[in-house]
């Protein structure tokens, strides 16, 4: 009899023990699954935004920011077999034939297209979906020509001018998009038989060429933090803005301006894509989904001071309030760009640099 009821006991015990261990969730279960993102180093969103985000698909997000555009991209094709993220945002349209013809993306169809024009769409199979875009202009320190009663410059010649000389900073278009931006730009309106030969005369006017847009923007640049030498620099027609948003102390107006003449900006627009390799797909196409939506979409202006391509977003007025945004970019055509990329980025460098 003591026999059974201690066999009983011990079945009662094993049974609670079970039972207590299988109502221990496993780590698979409580830990998150970890979506991881690569961006370039400008890349900005509001905590709100991934605190919802991650709430709502019990994901967690990390965000790689890879260098500039140019230094990101390259780090993305490098670990192709082996990638570093799941997604990759921040390629542009001055590098994206290149992301497409390494082929590091796979292709989705996000519903949000539905919602964005066509002109903003450049990969027909869909495997890089455009985000945003922004004006790549010249912006000037006010202060400095107003002080030495200077005329600012308002085309690209203007540039080559001896009044100018030594003023202007640029980025290197082999490593930056808006220094390639600007390159096209100059290509765009002299035409690709004359831009070196503008380029030339910026050389010979003591253009100073930098690697990124910020060290060219906050350390060359007076107009910003007034710390760099040289009134004249390569960033975004949204700048002024930023300046009078992120101010210190308020300012009723920009100490910069933008150069929104006829052909003197090009016009970049951002794509984001799932990253060949990615073990968590379904996650990655949420996340595109949400950066397209409209919360996203209208976070980001003040954010990254880009413009959003949901044709369904709104722009806050402090973004809009000092923007300056030009009638005609210089534009050129995709498949020129895809065709003629290097070949004008290597006679730039034996030009410019060498």
């Amino acid at each position: 009899m003591r026999k059974t009821i201690l066999l009983l006991l011990l079945s009662a015990a094993l049974i609670s023990a079970c039972s207590q261990a299988a109502a221990i969730p496993t780590d698979a279960e409580t830990l998150p699954r970890t979506l991881t993102i690569m961006t370039h180093d400008s890349f900005a969103v509001s905590e709100p935004l991934i605190t919802a985000f991650e709430t709502r698909h019990g994901a967690k997000l990390q965000f790689l920011k890879a260098g500039d555009t140019g230094t990101a991209l390259n780090k993305a094709i490098l670990s192709k077999t082996s990638p570093l993220a799941d997604v990759f945002y921040g390629v542009d349209n001055t590098f994206l034939s290149r992301a497409l013809d390494e082929d590091i993306f796979i292709p989705y169809s996000s519903p949000a297209l539905n919602s964005i024009p066509d002109h903003f769409k450049l990969d027909p199979q869909q495997r890089a979906l455009p985000v945003d875009y922004g004006d790549v202009c010249l912006n000037y320190d006010k202060s400095y020509f107003m002080e030495r009663g200077l005329t600012p410059p308002e085309t690209l010649e203007d540039l080559l001018k001896p009044e100018y000389e030594g003023l202007l900073v640029v980025q290197n278009p082999a490593t930056s998009s808006p220094g390639l931006a600007f390159l096209f730009a100059t290509i765009g309106h002299f035409g690709p038989q004359a831009y070196l030969d503008y380029w030339q005369g910026l050389v010979e006017n003591d253009v100073l060429v930098v690697n990124d847009w910020e060290t060219a923007y906050y350390s060359d640049f007076s107009g910003s933090s007034g710390a760099g030498p040289r009134p004249v620099v390569v960033s975004y027609n949204s700048s002024p803005a930023f300046e009078v948003i992120y101010a210190e102390t308020a300012l009723e107006e920009p100490p910069t301006a933008a150069v929104v003449s006829d052909e003197t900006c090009f016009r970049q627009i951002e794509f984001v894509g799932i990253l060949q390799g990615s073990q968590n797909i379904d996650l990655a196409q949420a996340w595109i989904d949400y950066m397209l939506s409209v919360p996203f979409q209208e976070d980001m202006p003040l954010q990254m001071f880009v413009f959003p391509v949901n044709s369904q977003a709104a722009l806050d007025e402090a973004f809009t309030s000092f923007l300056q945004v030009p009638e005609r970019t210089s534009t050129l055509d995709p498949e020129s760009i895809a065709a003629n990329r290097e070949k004008w980025i290597n006679a730039w460098t034996e030009t410019v640099l060498r």
